[in-house]
């Protein structure tokens, strides 16, 4: 064989068919034999050929093969949480299974683009994207995109006609894991929320209504503390952090716990819920400091069901969302998206983690 590279025509020619013909042995669709397919592709075997060029494909069949995946923070921090990346290892996972690449797009707004948003929202060939967390129609990334009529899967917000969503019932996992701090005998309980948006926070949350409309970009904060109320429960005291962040959690169990945020030293808490668990852990370290022992002193429960080894001993009292899965079911529901199929919403069960960082309520 001379040393140039083989062509799909190479291939046709030591099979004998037409270069059409070969071009469906290759695509694996179209009307053509099975016997004549395993002569076109041992011809190629032979001759060293590796298929027809992707970008051609991709020219052919208008496609790109990638699907962008917008996750609304910094790359750093977003790498930071393991929640995120349970998530993301199962939207990759099946994707790449299926023949696809991925595009990762932070879709916050500190760019210097003249609306401020990451240029490649605006650029990038994609078939389809997935926003992570949250979403809705007058979301500015999700404008974005649906005006240059790429089809988006929204996780975690709001239903939008053509859209499918995934989400989770965080607001009854919530409730739930509430109702267990009531069954072991706490009744001043706080909340460390995630962020809140709408002109909340950070720092304490003095005038929350729980009747009032959602706040559709804030989502899951929003479901999770009302979860709270639903079990009976209005928070002594709100905290709401600027992420779900370690540090953040430490700084929302300073002041929960401290006695000069409350009228009298009585209403301090004896359990507070966090909004994830990164949150969690890092109130039980904050609460640690101040000289509190968990769950003695104070009970702390989180949200997510991540493994987090690094806490040692402690097991946080957690509630189990299924994170590979949810990433898994946006990977297909967007797959079937790209191929014209919009689906009905999904929403995934959770479930209480009794660890080791809840217990009974300290007598006091």
């Amino acid at each position: 064989m001379s040393a140039t590279k083989p062509t799909l025509a190479h291939v046709a020619a030591r099979a004998g068919v037409s270069i059409s013909t070969a071009s469906l042995a290759f695509s694996e669709s179209g009307p053509i034999a099975s016997a004549t397919r395993e002569r076109v592709l041992a011809a190629a075997e032979e001759l060293g050929y590796r298929g027809p060029s992707a970008l051609g494909r991709q020219l052919r069949s208008g496609r790109t093969g990638i699907v962008g995946v917008v996750f609304g923070d910094a790359l750093r921090r977003t790498f930071r949480d393991p929640v995120s990346i349970s998530v993301l290892d199962g939207v990759t996972r099946t994707l790449g299974e299926r023949g696809l690449g991925v595009l990762l797009m932070p879709g916050g707004t500190h760019y210097d683009s003249p609306d401020g948003m990451n240029p490649l929202l605006e650029t990038a060939a994609v078939d389809a994207a997935i926003m992570l967390w949250g979403g809705h129609s007058s979301d500015p990334v999700y404008k974005i995109l649906h005006e240059r009529g790429i089809p988006v899967t929204i996780c975690e917000g709001a239903e939008v006609e053509g859209s499918p969503t995934v989400s989770v019932r965080d607001r009854e996992g919530s409730r739930a894991i509430t109702q267990h701090l009531l069954d072991s005998g706490h009744t001043r309980i706080a909340v460390a929320t995630l962020p809140l948006g709408g002109g909340f926070g950070p720092g304490l949350v003095s005038d929350y209504d729980i009747d009032a409309p959602d706040l559709p970009y804030w989502y899951p904060s929003h479901r999770r503390l009302r979860g709270v109320y639903d079990a009976g429960v209005t928070p002594v005291a709100i905290w709401s952090t600027q992420g779900s962040l370690v540090e953040e959690g430490q700084i929302a169990a300073t002041n929960l716990l401290n006695p000069a945020n409350y009228v009298d030293a009585s209403q301090v808490p004896t359990a507070i819920v966090a909004q994830s668990d990164l949150l969690a852990a890092g109130v039980v370290q904050g609460a640690r400091q101040l000289g509190l022992r968990v769950p003695e002193d104070v009970s702390v429960v989180g949200f997510d069901g991540v493994d987090l080894p690094w806490l040692g001993d402690d097991k946080l009292t957690t509630v189990d969302q299924p994170l590979a899965i949810k990433g898994e079911i946006l990977a297909e529901v967007t797959i079937d998206l790209i191929n014209g199929n919009v689906g009905a919403p999904i929403v995934l069960d959770t479930a209480v983690v009794n660890g080791t960082t809840s217990g009974p309520a300290p007598r006091r």
